[in-house]
């Protein structure tokens, strides 16, 4: 290990300007049993430690590898296994660390220096004078071998142009002469070894028929797989006669371009300091000379990229209790797989750290951060071409005499949407406490989707309100005084109770003359919860339900066929889980025919002279005009003193509008329903909505005989023990629904079942009327 006491002499290299890497240690051969040196230079503040690590293990301190004064990493006899001594090959990382943390280098991987043997030898191959001849040869070494060409145990002229050497050990001579015959060997040589190869003999016969032959690629090029900056060498072999033009083209369309690139020999493509962009397959074409008569062959270039950063992470303080945030964005190819460290050891996501990955930008967040959380933080990115690291500094500013966390955390479930929190207060520091702030998220949410709620500093427990049901919440707290906040308490989880799911929204839809089409909302997390839909139906008729019929929780429609044309039906769905069953929605749907229905509202007959078939806007604006006109006599006669006229006026008033106030307050011979003459009362449900008598004398003929008036102030219904029973605290509305009437329940409780089908529609003791599609409706005006 070395200290390094003093701060080097020039600054701003790094990222961090407390401890940053000035040079880092690189990718390198070694031959074995000669000394290898790997760069590692570190700014920062002193003083600075540093080691290094072999395959992410410590490396000791030994005379057989040193750590040199400047930091480097010095290996004085490179060894491969064997003789019971371990080998030096693996990825080696610089590690610095400071008073402020601790920080990895990039991994640097350093192989051994060899040479295999031959895997293709060149073959004895015969030509013909003016045709092609190709030897090939293939080696692996590290580094990468030269490959040259003996001919008859001389090395060839590379200044004929006939002779053509490609770097992956192939030589081409085109044009063949007599001369030419003879033994060819392959050389390979790097820092291991010297390898040459069988000799292969080239026999030239004499010149050809001269007849024509068609285009032939001999070898076309191959599949290649590059790091950025390499060359490459695209080979192209072809013959005929007339001797074939050769040409590239990329199989995208995409031009191949000029910089960089070169034919050698008679058709081979070289492209030198190849980038990400090359990368793509290329289509060797040869062409008959003046004709379309052509041969191809396709080879794939990958270029790949070594890991970099285009954005990096940036140093920061932050208080005690707040949130930190380091960002950093790398690219590569293939895309570079990255990783967080803190102070050198990997960092996953858990507690209070959470990670995410967008779009190649890669964020670390650290929420509620205390003096635990103070390190240098590194952004670690790595792909198969290499990989490196960016760095950044945390700083929690922490004010003295600061209380300590809250302790002894409880939670507990009150309700399925409350929870009470309680706590004690911290166990030093309190006097200057002004509050505590309770935070609070599903647990399953990402920390930012907290939210927080203020408590005064005398309580020690808060009911958190407005939860959902059946759903696990994470509980801390902080206290805070004038000069900043505590650190936060352990968290604690409490899930809240579960309930009966709420009524369904229902929907009815008429598809035939006997079919009607249910529609709601599909629930899919009543199937998680053990629950679906419970659907019932009959006639209004009837006593009894047709049901239950269970639907799963994704379910979003049913259809009700063979039903009677003439019938009123009333539909029931509820929501059911492990709860037990919610609160249903009902519905009654007319199926008779167009001709057979009657208007939703009677026609107004506050005014005699009133036609019967006024639309719903005429009677709107006579409502207006009569009330306006009341308005402007009775101003004008409280001007002139008119008293008696005013008595008059009002008198005329209470009879064109609707019941204002509770039913008691009423006088029974005013108007029970809007638009409803003197002498035809009707019911008000409990929404306030109002039923007229003769929508139900429609949809309930028996009832006919209750629409009369009836003397007695506030009449109520005679129950018929032979009518269809319904829902004592179900809520109605009136509403059109493709011509026909429909009854929508706005709320219903599960209660005992009353006889007779006027007993669904209580008195209702305030609030406005209003009839929907009448043929003369009009609004209820608000109280006076």
């Amino acid at each position: 290990l070395l200290f390094l006491s003093s701060p080097p002499p020039d600054a701003g290299l790094g990222h961090s300007a407390e401890l940053a890497f000035a040079v880092e240690p690189s990718d390198d051969v070694a031959v074995p049993g000669q000394p290898v040196v790997l760069g590692c230079k570190v700014e920062g503040t002193p003083p600075v430690r540093i080691t290094w690590r072999k395959n992410g293990v410590e490396l000791p301190e030994s005379t057989h590898s040193t750590v040199l004064a400047n930091g480097s990493l010095m290996i004085r006899h490179f060894l491969l296994d064997g003789g019971g001594s371990p080998s030096d090959e693996g990825d080696y990382e610089c590690v610095a660390q400071n008073r402020f943390g601790l920080v990895v280098s990039r991994k640097a991987r350093i192989q051994a220096a060899t040479m295999s043997d031959f895997h293709v030898h060149p073959q004895a191959t015969v030509g013909e004078e003016g045709g092609v001849a190709r030897f090939q040869c293939q080696i692996h070494g590290l580094p990468k071998p030269l490959i040259t060409w003996e001919k008859n145990r001389v090395p060839i002229d590379t200044d004929n142009e006939r002779y053509t050497l490609l770097p992956k050990g192939v030589l081409q001579i085109t044009g063949l002469q007599a001369e030419d015959s003879g033994v060819f060997h392959c050389v390979a040589s790097n820092v291991a070894s010297v390898r040459v190869s069988h000799g292969a003999s080239l026999t030239v016969s004499g010149s050809g028929s001269g007849a024509y032959k068609e285009p032939t690629i001999l070898v076309g090029p191959e599949n290649l797989t590059l790091t950025v900056h390499q060359t490459a060498v695209l080979e192209c072999v072809a013959t005929g006669n007339p001797r074939p033009i050769v040409s590239w083209s990329r199989l995208d369309g995409r031009p191949i371009g000029v910089e960089g690139i070169q034919v050698l020999g008679t058709g081979n493509l070289i492209i030198s300091d190849v980038t990400v962009q090359h990368s793509g397959v290329y289509v060797c074409a040869a062409n008959r000379p003046g004709t379309r008569v052509r041969r191809t062959a396709q080879g794939r270039l990958v270029v790949q990229a070594p890991a970099e950063f285009v954005q990096h992470p940036q140093s920061i303080s932050r208080p005690a209790g707040t949130t930190a945030m380091f960002t950093c964005q790398a690219q590569g190819e293939p895309p570079p797989h990255v990783t967080w460290l803190k102070n050198g050891q990997v960092l996953g996501p858990g507690g209070h750290v959470r990670l995410k990955n967008n779009n190649r930008h890669v964020t670390l967040t650290i929420s509620g951060i205390g003096p635990e959380d103070e390190a240098i933080y590194q952004c670690m990115a790595e792909n198969s071409a290499g990989s490196s690291q960016a760095s950044a500094r945390l700083t929690v500013l922490w004010a003295e005499g600061l209380p300590g966390p809250p302790v002894n955390v409880q939670a507990v479930s009150v309700s399925s949407t409350e929870v009470r929190v309680s706590w004690t207060e911290p166990l030093v520091n309190t006097k200057e406490i002004i509050g505590y702030v309770l935070h609070i998220r599903k647990a399953a949410d990402p920390p930012e989707l907290e939210y927080q709620e203020a408590v005064s500093k005398s309580t020690f427990q808060h009911l958190v309100s407005d939860l959902e049901p059946s759903t696990a919440y994470s509980f801390y707290i902080k206290a805070y005084t004038p000069r900043g906040a505590s650190s936060a308490s352990a968290a604690t989880l409490a899930s809240t109770l579960g309930e009966a799911p709420a009524p369904p929204p229902l929907s009815v839809r008429v598809l035939g003359s006997s079919t009607l089409q249910l529609l709601w909302e599909p629930w899919p997390r009543l199937a998680q919860h053990e629950g679906g839909f419970k659907l019932f139906y009959r006639p209004a008729s009837k006593a009894s339900f047709t049901g239950p019929i269970l639907l799963p929780g994704t379910v979003s429609s049913y259809n009700l066929s063979q039903l009677d044309p003439t019938a009123v039906y009333e539909v029931k769905l509820l929501a059911y889980n492990q709860h037990g069953d919610g609160n249903a929605t009902v519905r009654f749907v007319s199926l008779r025919g167009a001709s057979e229905r009657t208007a939703l509202s009677p026609p107004c007959d506050c005014r005699k002279e009133e036609a019967t078939n006024q639309t719903s806007t005429t009677g709107i604006v006579i409502g207006i005009h009569i009330g306006v006109t009341c308005i402007i006599f009775c101003v004008l006669f409280l001007l002139f003193g008119q008293r008696g006229r005013v008595l008059l006026c009002k008198d005329v008033e209470n009879q064109l509008s609707p019941p204002q106030g509770p039913r008691s307050q009423r006088d029974p011979g005013i108007l029970a329903l809007n638009g409803a003459g003197r002498g035809e009362r009707g019911q008000l449900g409990r929404d306030g909505k109002h039923v007229d008598m003769k929508e139900l004398e429609q949809l309930f003929p028996r009832a006919g005989a209750m629409g009369q008036p009836d003397p007695r102030p506030n009449p109520r219904p005679t129950q018929d023990p032979e009518a269809p029973a319904l829902c004592e605290e179900t809520q109605f509305s009136m509403l059109p629904l493709q011509g026909f009437g429909l009854l929508e329940e706005m709320t219903s409780e599960a209660k005992a079942p009353c006889v007779g089908p006027l007993a669904a529609l209580p008195p209702q003791d305030t609030g406005p009327g209003l009839l929907s599609e009448g043929p003369a409706a009009l609004p209820a005006r608000s109280g006076q």
